[in-house]
């Protein structure tokens, strides 16, 4: 039943998401990750059909919402948009965000890929800092056994500061372990110590001035030291998404707008720029990600990845990159446009033929000319039209993108294009939907 907005917690994220609980008792688990990491089949293995979907209302950026029951408990699973950060640069990163932040989650798992666990403890540190309600779930074990890779998860645990647990979700190895810390993590009364992210020495400083008066005012609803820091790096969206939150414009109360002036000026002083501090916001996650990962990730096959990297300079190189995608997507609109016409000249001759037969019955019949004219000569050539036109190429151009999705390549196309969307104020993986 769709409850209140009392017994959701903001009731209405992101503008009016309700959260569909079966029962009162249900606890609400966030599903975050990076894009092909196994976020969707860890969410479906544990929902089962108990699920639905939908748009974030206000944009087109689809959330799924399950019921998982673990041991009598009842969870709601909210698979929240693929993202590698928590930057906000797109519209799936900020639903993201505000729904870890704002949409009172009883817990986040993070999920991430065991293949290249590194490079996902970006989206990891950022949640951690927002909240310690945090479990990280490394799937693909099985992928990085075969890669001979192997994660010490009791030492990546206690670096993190957070539950770690090793998944294949594909055979639901691990997931009934991944409840149990959910479970454990829900029950927690009191906060948890996490690993702290340091910046430079100006941002430090800076948050040190505002980290204060921003505790005295949030009264623990939210991260202090986060929402300092989302303030020097002002973003507007979240703001807006704040203020909601908390019922209040905090950039209006004087004594804030004050110690974020004071703030501001001493970056400012040293130097650091808005544009130097995003880049040292991004520097300082990736120094603190090699750290976490130095002595609990290890590999017996230096060049496990050497395939890969050898494809990365071929398909994002500056001088192949976009030669290579140009030529790869001609052949593929190549092959659905070839490829379409014979089934499509097919399903043609043999819709029109069965059409014709339908005419005649009609004829037979002694229908008038009127009804046959209305239902051979228009609904059916139409939709025998339609279908013999569009089916064929969709049967193939859907399934050749999936295969490019599922090889990794798309994400290096957006790659690729980032730098020519930025200029219009857009990101590379708005690319993948022209």
């Amino acid at each position: 039943m769709g409850l209140t907005a009392n017994s959701t917690g903001m009731g209405a994220v992101d503008h009016g998401l309700v959260i569909e609980k079966a029962d009162l008792h249900d606890r609400v688990v966030a599903l975050a990750g990076n894009p092909n990491v196994g976020k969707s089949t860890v969410f479906n293995e544990l929902t089962g059909l108990n699920q639905h979907t939908g748009n974030w209302p206000g944009k087109t950026v689809t959330n799924a919402q399950g019921r998982a029951v673990h041991k009598g408990a009842g969870y709601i699973m909210v698979d929240i948009p693929g993202t590698y950060s928590l930057l906000a640069h797109s519209a799936e990163e900020e639903v993201a965000r505000d729904f870890i932040c704002f949409g009172d989650p009883d817990a986040v798992v993070v999920v991430c890929d065991a293949t290249c666990l590194e490079r996902n403890m970006n989206l990891v540190l950022q949640t951690i800092e927002i909240t310690d309600r945090v479990v990280v779930c490394v799937n693909l074990m099985d992928e990085a056994k075969k890669k001979k890779i192997r994660i010490d998860f009791d030492q990546l645990s206690r670096n993190l500061g957070v539950p770690v647990v090793g998944a294949s979700a594909r055979s639901r190895k691990g997931l009934g372990e991944l409840m149990d810390q959910v479970s454990a993590v829900i029950g927690e009364s009191g906060p948890r110590k996490t690993v702290e992210i340091r910046y430079t020495k100006p941002i430090e400083d800076a948050i040190a001035v505002l980290e204060p008066v921003m505790e005295e005012k949030l009264h623990g609803r939210l991260s202090a030291r986060w929402i300092s820091l989302k303030l020097l790096d002002y973003d507007e969206t979240l703001c807006t998404a704040m203020t909601e939150y908390l019922g209040e414009d905090l950039l209006s109360d004087p004594q804030v707008s004050e110690k974020l002036v004071e703030a501001q000026r001493k970056l400012s002083n040293s130097g650091v720029s808005q544009e130097k501090m995003k880049d040292d916001i991004v520097s300082c996650l990736v120094m603190t990600a090699e750290n976490v990962c130095g002595d609990a990730v290890f590999f017996d096959r230096g060049n496990y990845n050497a395939r890969d990297r050898k494809l990365d300079k071929i398909l994002t190189s500056k001088w192949t990159g976009i030669p290579v995608m140009l030529l790869l997507l001609a052949v593929i609109f190549w092959i659905t446009i070839t490829g379409a016409n014979y089934p499509s000249q097919l399903l043609s001759d043999g819709l029109f033929w069965l059409g014709d037969r339908l005419g005649d019955f009609m004829l037979w019949c002694g229908a008038p000319s009127w009804l046959y004219g209305a239902v051979i000569m228009g609904v059916y050539r139409v939709l025998a039209w339609v279908v013999a036109v569009m089916l064929p190429p969709m049967a193939i151009f859907f399934p050749l993108f999936t295969l490019l999705e599922d090889l990794g390549y798309l994400p290096r196309v957006a790659f690729n294009l980032d730098k020519y969307f930025k200029k219009a104020s857009a990101c590379g993986k708005q690319a993948l939907t022209m």
